[in-house]
């Protein structure tokens, strides 16, 4: 069955005739649409944009590893024009690995080698990526539940970066970039005035959005917000989001940007009050709630990201790593803890059994600790590994935010000898 019309899509899911639950952000279908004379949209794991002009094809976000060579080719069904001009909203590998293939094209057809533009700190992530390629391949196995995933070391390096603003005519037509840090330090909104498109890479992706992921560096809520705001006020007619479907008219783009930036203020105003008052994590994460009235709204639900984890990287941001508790300042090594808990109740089997019954009555966060501690004290035992296992398999099965879910039920796998 073909899947759905990205813009049909879009339709049913603010109408709440669809769900991102059942069609998640990343989940792209490989369509491609045309969203305006001129302008195409492909529907991918990381979006791509295309404009037509008089010099050539400007791509806003280029691809994966993964699905580079698909995108050339589902952009030729669309144009023959060479790619002019290639921007990277950030530097995340989904989003800037579509040049080559049309690099080599434009080396058969002896046409001009395509310009690539992104902020000056992609370079920086760049070699940060290379530096910790093992560290990236072991979490994003993890994150996206890929367990042969290998993670790039060569990358298609910008030709010409900036700072805060730039302004590129490509064709006669403006495309003025913009600076925000929001999931990353990196980020690059689009603006394409005489067209009313606006891209906005991960800033927006038809989820609660991606500021706090337990892997990965350091996200910034505050200035997120800001950024949605001055993208809301330019009264946008498309959005080209860098996941997830299009969004079509201005009073719905403007509503979903400024929801987006109240939703990320809210958590970040709640948290740094509590961080004020002095309380330790533990309490901070007890406390802080998204505003109720946006809970349910179809572009902010929890199916990525979670808010907790928001909460975290906030605290991460202004607080730093240690969460206030004494005793983990300078903790004991795991499983000496677990072994001395498992002591105290009678034996790891007596940790497993009461993880177990924990996790029946719908207590999974306080089951987790003690399915862990079972496993930490006796990690040979197969009753421990299977109780380790159900728990987990329980916790992942409960839990919206597709990161979590896929942490929880790696954890709930069999673990080689």
């Amino acid at each position: 069955m073909q899947p759905p019309d990205p813009l049909e899509l879009a339709e049913r899911l603010w109408r709440g005739e669809a769900d991102t639950r059942e069609h998640h952000p990343l989940a792209g279908s490989g369509r491609l649409v045309e969203v305006a004379t001129g302008v195409a949209f492909l529907h991918s794991f990381g979006n791509v944009s295309a404009f037509s002009t008089a010099e050539g094809l400007v791509l806003v976000d280029t691809g994966s590893p993964l699905t580079a060579a698909a995108v050339r080719e589902t952009v030729r069904t669309w144009s023959d024009a060479p790619l002019a001009l290639a921007v990277y909203s950030h530097g995340h590998v989904d989003h800037v690995f579509g040049v080559g293939p049309f690099e080599e094209e434009a080396r058969q057809r002896e046409d001009p080698r395509p310009r690539v533009v992104a902020h000056e700190a992609v370079p920086r992530r760049f070699a940060r990526y290379q530096l910790t390629a093992g560290w990236n391949a072991a979490i994003n196995r993890r994150q996206f539940r890929v367990p042969d995933l290998q993670w790039p070391t060569e990358f298609r390096e910008p030709d010409e970066t900036y700072r805060d603003e730039h302004v590129v005519s490509v064709g006669g037509e403006r495309f003025e970039l913009h600076h925000a840090r929001g999931e990353t330090d990196d980020h690059t909104w689009v603006w394409v005035p005489d067209r009313r498109v606006l891209c906005t890479g991960d800033l927006f992706i038809w989820a609660l959005p991606n500021a706090g992921n337990p892997q990965k560096v350091q996200r910034y809520p505050r200035e997120w917000a800001e950024a949605l705001r001055a993208m809301a006020g330019l009264e946008a007619e498309v959005l080209l989001p860098g996941h997830g479907v299009p969004l079509v008219g201005t009073d719905r783009i403007r509503r979903a940007l400024e929801e987006t930036a109240e939703l990320l203020e809210s958590l970040h105003d709640q948290t740094v009050a509590l961080m004020n008052r002095g309380l330790r994590l533990d309490e901070v994460l007890r406390a802080v709630r998204p505003p109720e009235h946006l809970a349910e709204r179809p572009y902010l639900r929890p199916v990525y990201d979670d808010p907790e984890f928001v909460v975290r990287n906030l605290w991460r941001l202004y607080g730093g790593w240690w969460d206030g508790n004494p005793a983990t300042l300078k903790p004991a090594p795991e499983a000496a803890l677990a072994r001395e808990v498992a002591a105290l109740a009678g034996g790891a089997h007596g940790l497993a059994e009461r993880a177990r019954a924990l996790a029946a009555e719908g207590e999974l966060r306080l089951a987790g600790h003690l399915a862990e501690w079972a496993r930490l004290a006796a990690p040979e035992d197969p009753a421990v590994r299977e109780a380790h296992q159900e728990v987990f398999g329980r916790r992942a099965d409960e839990e919206p935010s597709s990161m979590a879910r896929n942490l929880f039920a790696e954890a709930g796998e069999e673990r080689p000898d």
